[in-house]
């Protein structure tokens, strides 16, 4: 069993969230002026999660930090980051765009990808073990639910 402690989960939050601002930042590129607005907001609010998560991960304890299990050759981070990269904003999002996709196709895709985090970010609390660790897994989660409420708002601005 691979065990993650949580600097290493905040690493793949912070991977999760420039993920998503490049895919809506790359959106953005060939929509309209209302829904460039829309994207590039949606992308600041991405990078204003990976500031989040950053700040998160800078207040961990040394013991926070420390890998749980001997990993001498890096293993665990860097699987990680291949479960960030490839299993949430599955191989950067950003490249499946075609340039052709309406705002509401884009908001759908995007809430299909946040609610992947979701449960991605649930599948991370088996990995770590103190309370106040779990709190900070709780934090994530609640942050990317509101990420999904958002987008969803807009998605439903579009319909009227």
């Amino acid at each position: 069993m691979i065990t993650f402690n949580p600097d290493e989960i905040f690493e793949m939050a912070e991977q999760i969230e420039r993920n998503g601002a490049r895919f809506y930042r790359k959106a953005a590129e060939s929509a309209d002026d209302e829904s460039r607005s829309l994207l590039e907001n949606l992308a600041a609010m991405e990078d204003e999660h990976d500031n989040t998560f950053s700040a998160m991960r800078a207040e961990l304890s040394d013991a926070e930090k420390r890998p749980i299990t001997a990993d001498p050759d890096n293993e665990a981070a860097l699987y990680l980051r291949a479960m960030a990269d490839g299993k949430v904003f599955a191989d950067d999002p950003s490249e499946q765009l075609t340039g052709g996709e309406s705002t509401a196709e884009i908001l759908t895709t995007a809430i299909g990808l946040e609610k992947d985090s979701i449960i991605f970010y649930e599948s991370t609390r088996e990995f770590v073990k103190k309370d106040e660790s779990l709190r900070r897994i709780d934090e994530i989660i609640r942050q990317e639910i509101g990420h999904i409420v958002d987008l969803t708002a807009h998605l439903e601005a579009l319909k009227r």
